[in-house]
């Protein structure tokens, strides 16, 4: 399936692109435009747009949710580590929310992709390490609370 969003992608697109690859559409295919096009791309393609107006999962939805928000919730929802970095994407996006402490290192991170990255597809392949081990360690920590939830419970 084609996703299309707009170009110079960072912090909540890298993320969502991620997600889509690693839990929804491994086959997915990404495409750029400039931010006006990506919803009559979507339609001309036949795909799902997203972060931008008139698009499934536009930057913000009525919910107030970002696409990676979205998607989680809606598709992902039992799972306790995505909804983790849900939280972390979204704090690292939106900068006038109150920092975890996990943001401010996304957010640092993505915004050097285009320094290392020739365009946005490359910024999907190269980025996918980091959002898996980041994925990972917050797999780990929501393992340990609920174990220490559950000894917690039992005394």
């Amino acid at each position: 399936m084609h996703w299309i969003t707009k170009r110079g992608i960072k912090i909540n697109r890298a993320a969502t692109a991620w997600l889509i690859r690693r839990f929804l559409d491994p086959d997915a295919t990404f495409v750029f435009v400039a931010a006006g096009s990506v919803a009559e791309e979507a339609r001309r393609l036949g795909g799902t747009g997203f972060h931008a107006p008139g698009t499934a999962y536009p930057a913000r939805d009525m919910r107030g949710r970002t696409p990676f928000e979205a998607l989680v919730q809606d598709r992902c929802g039992d799972d306790p580590a995505l909804r983790a970095m849900s939280v972390i994407v979204r704090h690292a996006d939106a900068q006038e929310l109150p920092e975890v402490p996990e943001a401010a290192g996304l957010r640092l991170i993505s915004g050097a992709f285009p320094l290392i990255a020739l365009d946005d597809a490359e910024t999907v392949e190269r980025s996918a390490f980091m959002y898996d081990a980041l994925y990972a360690a917050l797999q780990q920590r929501e393992e340990r609370i609920g174990r220490q939830q559950a000894e917690a419970a039992n005394h």
